[in-house]
């Protein structure tokens, strides 16, 4: 394996690591309606769990409320079934069309609690790019002590490949802050 493929396939898992954080950090509720905070659950239709936003038009109207309307009114009790089986902690209402939740205020110890939940998350990222990085350094050090690479190129792959892992350590970050702030502010 070369040096540029090392780096193209590090570069392409740090980044879905970033991916995933980002869907988890959009999924915590933060007192504002989001249609990301349902878009882990999963509906039964036709005996196969079915991501909700495939069988429904989801619209956020006011930042209080997420507007849930089924394509099949039938799937109207299975969506609200699945809404109260998640860990999402809202009680669906519905009116036979529309499956109304409703986002109460977050309390301030909710706020922290939840501050703490994305610090942690956001740490066990960071974990995992580095953790990749180690895993780079080891194929590219052993390219170097097996001669395929210099020690002038060894280091200069090294010192690229910190690069992009401070970057994307540096994404993680920023993620968690926007999070955090979103959640403080809320």
């Amino acid at each position: 394996m070369t040096v540029a493929e090392i780096m193209q396939q590090i570069e392409r898992k740090m980044s879905t690591s970033i991916d995933v954080l980002h869907r988890e950090l959009g999924a915590i509720r933060t007192g504002r309606a989001s249609a990301a905070i349902i878009e882990h659950v999963r509906v039964d239709y036709a005996g196969t769990p079915t991501p909700i936003h495939h069988l429904a038009n989801i619209s956020v109207p006011d930042a209080r409320q997420i507007l849930i309307q089924p394509w099949d009114r039938t799937m109207v009790g299975h969506v609200e079934k699945a809404l109260m089986k998640s860990d999402l902690g809202l009680t669906p209402s519905s009116d036979g069309q529309v499956i109304r939740l409703i986002i109460p205020p977050l309390s301030q110890e909710r706020r922290l609690d939840l501050t703490k939940m994305v610090h942690k998350r956001v740490e066990e990222d960071k974990v995992a790019i580095r953790n990749l990085r180690r895993d780079a350094l080891e194929q590219i050090k052993k390219l170097e002590k097996d001669k395929e690479l210099s020690q002038d190129e060894s280091k200069r792959s090294q010192d690229q490949l910190q690069k992009v892992t401070d970057a994307y350590t540096a994404r993680a970050e920023k993620l968690g802050k926007d999070k955090e702030q979103e959640l403080l502010s809320g």
